[in-house]
């Protein structure tokens, strides 16, 4: 295969029908987006340029929950399980091996990875037990919450893996930041500049692995299964095994947000499994417009702004508005206000397209 005759293929994954944009215009803004966001260090005081990173650190668990919800259609409250676990595993692995030679990264893998081996098993007796719909939310949402009291009643000096105090609802701490090694000295990713540029390349790379995953045989068998999963297993397919591997990424996306937001700020607590921040990803995530990974983050992008500006004035204003921005997407919009705007465009555009 000829080098334009893999680019025609690149090209075919990454603006397929599983994804809105597609042309130069759209690439012309995405670039122009990321542009922007690259220079944002530039204009900005190095404190607030590493306070937001906070804000990316989350967008990961959004395009986990619109892979695993609006792509393949099993709404699931346990992103904020796997978040936890990924970040619990993270302070134990950090504290008791250090973070010299690039042990924080090997952390990071690994942590990602026993998040990811925790959504298999759960997955595995979900799906494979045919359990679906709303006893799937059910299910999901009493893990996270068994989770979430087993880790707040763990304090005490009992509750300790080698060097590493789970410390109960006060939360872990202590734990080392990423440190990445380097010649003349390892770079410690403290919250500022250097580590919004790492995690922003983290998530422009996901962005466009998840759109390749989409647009490839296995997003197109998921999204037939979220649409008719009869019509799907009468075709042929293992519906279950599609929808445990769904599940799995998703997941695994959730768990590198919860390391990514540990090692931001040397610190979990299991407040971070409770129920509000359980239900949290499922507004985000249902405000941008839960079938398309680009609205899926600019929504939660701006939801997630919104509601850190409104917890100056007290977290309950902030929970109201979160909660009555779901009942108007519900009720008016039930694909997504940010899709609701941008999808006409889009529309329009294919139809003129067409036309020429």
């Amino acid at each position: 295969m000829n080098s334009a005759s893999r680019f025609t293929s690149f090209l075919k994954l990454v603006e397929g029908p599983q994804t809105l944009g597609k042309g130069p215009k759209f690439w012309s803004g995405f670039a122009l987006v990321l542009l922007a966001a690259c220079a944002y260090p530039m204009l900005a005081d190095s404190y607030d340029v590493g306070n937001n990173v906070y804000f990316f650190n989350w967008l990961f668990m959004a395009m986990g929950l619109s892979l695993i919800w609006g792509y393949g259609g099993s709404l699931s409250f346990g992103q904020t399980a796997f978040f936890g676990i990924a970040g619990y595993s993270y302070g134990v692995l950090t504290i008791n091996l250090g973070d010299t030679y690039g042990l924080t990264l090997i952390s990071l893998l690994l942590a990602v990875g026993i998040s990811a081996l925790a959504a298999a098993v759960l997955g595995y007796f979900l799906f494979f037990g045919r359990i679906s719909g709303v006893f799937l939310g059910i299910v999901t949402l009493s893990v996270t919450l068994v989770l979430e009291r087993f880790m707040a009643q763990t304090a005490g000096p009992d509750w300790a893996i080698g060097k590493a105090r789970l410390n109960g609802f006060n939360g872990m701490g202590a734990m080392p930041s990423l440190t990445v090694p380097w010649p003349g000295g390892s770079i410690v990713l403290y919250p500022d500049v250097t580590l919004y540029y790492v995690t922003l390349g983290l998530l422009a790379l996901c962005y466009m692995g998840l759109r390749i995953l989409v647009n490839s045989r296995f997003g197109n068998v998921i999204v037939a299964i979220r649409e008719n999963p009869l019509r799907a297993e009468m075709l042929g397919y293992d519906v279950r095994k599609y929808q445990l591997g769904t599940f799995v990424i998703g997941s695994a996306l959730a768990g590198l947000s919860g390391v990514l937001y540990t090692s931001w700020g040397n610190y979990i607590t299991p407040a971070s499994m409770g129920m509000t921040a359980a239900s949290l990803p499922i507004v985000w995530v249902a405000v941008g417009g839960r079938t398309d990974l680009t609205t899926t983050l600019i929504g939660s992008f701006a939801v997630l702004i919104v509601f850190q500006s409104l917890t100056i004035y007290g977290s309950q204003y902030a929970l109201v508005v979160m909660g009555f921005l779901l009942v108007v997407t519900v009720l008016i919009a039930p694909r997504g206000v940010v899709s609701a705007l941008i999808e006409p465009f889009f529309r329009r555009k294919s139809k003129s397209e067409g036309d020429l």
